[in-house]
């Protein structure tokens, strides 16, 4: 049966009123954001600290400005000027510059380990956290012995034997901070598991690996999404100490832990710019990831909404 003009019409009134997907979602993370001004002022700040500073670093390629490997030996060791924001380094090289790219290597980096740890770790705590029982005894025994090994010193040994490189560094720092983490989500899985919603799906003949993914991880991702905030605080201090004792990034691509050592130590005296701003790069980044973790806790994390 065809529809007559007016019904027609009246479709595409009504369709031309239906709020778009995306203004919806535009909405949805402003009202978000004045919430979380309102409610954690201190998470608000690191979330837009975190946001210029990652903004700068990811258009490093074409807001920086000037190459970060340009050298001009006439302008080296420069006080910051008009003509250097941040100062030059002993080759002459901007400062600003170096910063810009140095934190577009660390924060890539660090983003990459966490996602990886996160996905490891939470692999780990949901399956051990469900099943329970030998099962989950042997898995804790194993991540005990995972959160005993001395990180720093291993990831030095590795790196020392096989070779520095970015892949390498990710994986390492991943598989580092990924027992902790898993930990923290079993906890909570032991918790959900046992929720009524869970065994009714269990009832209704729903599969294990159906009733985690569909019942049980959505309820723990506020954890996951809270620690790798944290996480990554520490997966830059990681990768900054591993640049700093010249296991990083090979030069001269700038890191802003590498930054810190070399021309950062021999020149701080002379010109203390070259030590300042990679450390404050470095200070502002580990403290906004941080205020945002504590932040995010108390938003996402139902029993906590009321406070």
């Amino acid at each position: 049966m065809m529809k007559s003009d007016a019904a027609v019409d009246l479709d595409r009134f009504e369709g031309n009123l239906a709020p778009r997907a995306d203004a919806v979602w535009s909405v949805g993370i402003v009202r978000w954001l004045v919430m979380l001004a309102r409610r954690k002022p201190l998470g608000f700040v690191g979330l837009m600290v975190l946001l210029i500073v990652g903004a700068a670093a990811l258009l490093a390629p074409w807001i920086a400005p000037y190459p970060y490997q340009a050298t001009n030996f006439a302008d080296r060791l420069q006080a910051p000027s008009l003509h250097h924001l941040f100062g030059t380094d002993n080759l002459g090289r901007d400062l600003l510059s170096r910063t810009m790219y140095g934190a577009r290597v660390s924060l890539g980096m660090s983003f990459a380990s966490v996602v990886l740890a996160k996905s490891i770790a939470t692999v780990i705590g949901v399956v051990s956290g469900y099943y329970g029982g030998t099962f989950d005894k042997l898995a804790q025994r194993v991540v005990d012995v995972w959160l005993a090994v001395p990180a720093l010193v291993v990831l030095i040994t590795l790196l020392g034997t096989i070779g520095a490189s970015i892949g390498l560094i990710i994986v390492l720092v991943a598989l580092i901070n990924a027992p902790g983490s898993s930990r923290l989500i079993r906890s909570s899985v032991i918790s959900v598991r046992e929720e009524p919603y869970v065994e009714a799906a269990r009832a209704l003949g729903a599969g294990d690996a159906r009733i985690m993914t569909f019942h049980v991880l959505p309820n723990v991702l506020h954890i996951v999404f809270f620690s790798a905030t944290v996480t990554l605080g520490t997966a830059i201090l990681l990768v900054a100490s591993l640049g700093f004792l010249g296991y990083g990034v090979p030069p001269p691509q700038p890191d802003l832990g590498a930054m810190l050592s070399g021309s950062g130590l021999t020149y701080m005296r002379q010109n203390p710019w070259i030590a300042v701003w990679p450390g404050l790069a470095i200070t502002l980044v580990v403290f906004s990831f941080n205020v945002l973790g504590d932040a995010l806790r108390d938003v996402l994390d139902p029993r906590m909404r009321g406070t």
